[in-house]
């Protein structure tokens, strides 16, 4: 399988990012390879694309599998494992956020919790900042909870519509005298 200029550009590219989003470059290209691919692939055909070996191929295809990010396809007639990525682009989106919440704010506000939990420690200061991390916490997934399970037609419409309730509160804010100024 050889792949295009363009093709390889963004395989690249998203090997890159992949570093800097917390997984492992491979498991990154090989994410962009069958996200591009027009038709699913096989471990052979995405080893023999990317340069890499049989093992990282097979490990980071595990890794996706585990993030729900790849789907595994079967062809008639072919005994192979064949994998593809989500064709809706919210659906991919919103299994990334997912996944992210399940692995790194969940257990954070868990660890949050407990230590609340815990009882005055005599560290006041650190227990009122705890106190506010885990009530914003509480507070930004709980509009996760809200939006998680709109529609994609109305969460776009949301989307849409909050760059513009933003200006009207700031402005609204601004006309009201009971507000406090933030000049």
């Amino acid at each position: 399988m050889n792949l295009t200029p363009l093709q390889q550009e963004f395989v690249l590219h998203f090997g890159e990012m992949g570093s800097r989003w917390g997984i492992n470059r491979t498991v990154g290209q090989i994410y962009a390879l069958l996200f591009i691919s027009a038709d699913p692939l096989n471990a052979d055909q995405i080893t023999r694309g990317l340069g890499i070996s049989r093992s990282n191929t097979s490990m980071g295809l595990k890794e996706l599998q585990a993030w729900n990010l790849v789907r595994l396809r079967h062809l008639p007639e072919d005994r192979r494992d064949y994998f593809t990525t989500p064709e809706d682009m919210w659906e991919i989106v919103r299994t990334l956020i997912a996944e992210r919440k399940k692995r790194e704010i969940d257990p954070t506000l868990t660890k949050l919790r407990e230590l609340e939990m815990q009882g005055p420690a005599g560290d006041d200061y650190a227990e009122a900042r705890i106190a506010k991390m885990r009530e914003m916490i509480e507070m930004m997934t709980g509009f996760y909870d809200d939006i998680e399970t709109l529609e994609t037609e109305r969460l776009i419409q949301l989307m849409t519509l909050g760059g513009k309730i933003g200006g009207l509160v700031e402005k609204t804010a601004r006309l009201n005298p009971f507000t406090k100024s933030k000049e």
